[in-house]
């Protein structure tokens, strides 16, 4: 009676990563870390964050998450001002705000504020939290859909 032979497991060698991408990756991580400490230490001046700027227009408004697509724009009277059953970017900046909210541990639904500045940029901007998001920054579509919000 034959029996077929099984393959000798103790000749495999094991996948690992390969050492020299282990080391690559942690030198990236100590200098990061070292770069870091080093603007900290030095008290070096942030770059890349927006100029400060005149606020031309500000609108205080309440997002109500309603499903993973829909969302409900309230005026801070409670009034509607959009219902919309997909409402794309607003449900992202909401879900995002939300989320912001849940880990500072905001209770209720605060207003947030869209402010359009003299700069160009039109900001989502969350009082309670101190989170806010740079809306121009993702496309001229979602920037719109803030716009008309604002300008209602």
């Amino acid at each position: 009676m034959n029996t077929p032979r099984q393959p000798a497991l103790h000749n495999q060698k094991p996948e690992m990563i390969p050492t020299a991408l282990l080391r690559g990756m942690f030198a990236l991580a100590v200098t990061t870390l070292v770069i870091t400490a080093a603007a900290v230490v030095s008290d070096r001046p942030t770059v890349g964050q927006p100029k400060p700027a005149e606020v031309l227009a500000s609108r205080a408004v309440i997002l109500e998450g309603q499903s993973a697509q829909s969302v409900t724009v309230r005026n801070t009277d409670g009034t509607v001002l959009a219902e919309m059953p997909h409402g794309g970017f607003i449900t992202v900046i909401q879900s995002a705000m939300a989320r912001e909210r849940v880990v500072h541990r905001i209770e209720g639904n605060p207003p947030m504020n869209i402010v359009r500045y003299a700069n160009g940029r039109l900001v989502a901007e969350d009082p309670a939290t101190g989170w806010s998001a740079e809306l121009y920054a993702f496309g001229a579509e979602n920037k719109a859909a803030f716009e008309r919000l604002l300008d209602q």
